[in-house]
């Protein structure tokens, strides 16, 4: 299926509201910086989250603060561009403090937006919620949601709330993976290590600028590309830089463009600069990949600047801090001298075949027989996973359907020994696996099912006589 492009929902509201404890309980990170103090969060932090079954990229600002110092209102001209971006604004408010003019004030800013507002009524546990509800109604806003953001209460009851208010979830198109279809291709990284020169390098003509600064690139450019009966639709995104830089808030707007045009691709090539080595954002960005479910190709760029010591000293690097990506393609190239360009667009077309493939149920359990039959899951608390067949479960991630019983003692390491017996028995190169465990009753034996209530009733008697 082509992917969707996710709705992007801005979470808003004062200082010291809670608004990071939300964004960390509702993408299940710590990304966000937590701490009593107002204004912890400066910059926005980006994050993705599954609200009641769909993913949607989720923002956390900094606090609206009309009264905040010069840093704060650097924070607030970023939240205010990301509330032009968004699909839903979720405004949270503090239920243990009646609402103040800041929260008129915001509130009449935001009914000025085109977007959908939802209010989070948060930090209600142990007060009278209803008292809270009919306060904070004041602000003439819809769809008030009470929760306890930093135990998990309520989140339900939000996320559905938001998906109500949300545009519907548009209709997804299947992918073939023939020669017709379009790949959509995205080139990715921090600024200036290349896209943009590996983009018109591409194109054969200087469609986006370059210069030697970081920055150049602000919003995606996009342009369409043939080789040897390909279609390519190749997207030059702005380059991400560090999460916690100061910037200006079109920057950060050119990063939220740039996750998008991430979410919205089927393969993402992650450029990585030769001459500076693997960076913290670099890993950052390929755990983007992951969670998105893309196919992913690794580029080490400018490979001609480096020496043979440097060289060796890289590929090493990236086999320890991307480790995690170990299973993605490695290409080394120069995007200004135009070496390496074939083999790029060969793994790439690798990769995208790889994540269209369709993977019969006969297979897949023929290789989860073997797997278990060489290894089993281990025993947890007396209980021993038992794992019967498997099916294919979509792509974009490559996702398995593994049914079988007590599926929920199945450990962290034995998935990662599953996932890695089906890379290796399908050759799942560049596209990430994930598994999904159900509990099922065996389909052999079916006796279960049969019993009647009478049949039980004498089970039990049976089974008190003997005790």
């Amino acid at each position: 299926m082509h992917p969707e492009a996710l709705p992007v929902v801005v979470i808003a509201g004062r200082p010291n509201v809670g608004k990071s404890t939300l964004f960390n309980a509702l993408t299940r990170t710590r990304d966000a910086l937590v701490a009593d103090q107002p204004g912890v969060t400066r910059d926005r932090i980006y994050g993705r989250a599954q609200l009641d079954g769909r993913d949607v990229l989720l923002v956390d600002t900094g606090g609206l603060d009309p009264d905040g110092d010069r840093i704060n209102q650097r924070a607030q001209a970023q939240t205010r561009a990301a509330l032009q971006e968004a699909d839903l604004v979720l405004l949270v408010v503090d239920g243990r403090e009646p609402p103040g003019g800041e929260d008129y004030e915001i509130a009449q800013s935001l009914r000025k937006l085109d977007v959908p507002v939802r209010v989070a009524v948060n930090k209600t546990d142990g007060i009278d919620i209803d008292q809270a509800i009919a306060e904070f109604s004041a602000l003439g806003l819809p769809a008030l949601i009470p929760i306890a953001a930093a135990h998990r209460r309520g989140l339900e009851s939000l996320s559905r709330a938001v998906l109500e208010a949300l545009p519907p979830a548009a209709a997804e198109v299947p992918v073939e993976g023939a020669a017709g279809d379009t790949l959509r291709l995205a080139l990715i990284g921090r600024p200036n290590v290349g896209k943009s020169t590996l983009l018109n390098r591409l194109l054969g003509e200087e469609r986006a600028v370059t210069a030697d600064q970081p920055g150049t690139t602000r919003d995606p450019v996009r342009a369409d590309l043939e080789r040897d009966g390909q279609l390519f639709q190749l997207v030059d995104t702005a380059g991400i830089r560090r999460r916690r830089a100061q910037h200006e808030a079109v920057e950060s707007l050119s990063t939220l463009k740039a996750l998008q045009a991430m979410e919205r691709a089927d393969v993402v090539c992650l450029l990585l600069d030769s001459s500076e080595g693997i960076t913290d954002q670099d890993a950052r960005l390929a755990g983007h990949v992951v969670e998105a479910g893309r196919g992913l190709v690794v580029v080490l760029n400018k490979w001609d600047s480096i020496d043979e010591k440097a060289r060796n000293q890289l590929l090493k690097d990236a086999g320890d801090d991307l480790k995690f990506v170990s299973w993605a393609p490695v290409v080394i190239l120069s995007a200004l001298h135009g070496s390496g360009i074939g083999e790029l667009l060969d793994a790439v077309r690798t990769v995208y075949d790889t994540a269209c493939r369709r993977l019969s149920s006969g297979a897949l359990s023929r290789v989860l027989e073997k797997a278990v039959e060489a290894h089993a899951p281990a025993v947890v608390q007396r209980f021993a996973p038992k794992l019967r067949y498997a099916h294919a479960g979509g792509n974009f991630p490559t996702r398995i359907i593994i049914h079988g019983n007590r599926t929920q003692h199945v450990q962290p390491a034995y998935r990662r020994y599953l996932i890695n017996r089906f890379r290796e028995s399908f050759d799942l190169v560049g596209v990430p696996i994930q598994l999904i465990f159900r509990d099922s009753e065996n389909p052999f034996s079916g006796r279960r099912n049969t019993l009647t209530p009478r049949q039980i009733k004498r089970r039990q008697r049976v089974r008190k006589r003997k005790r």
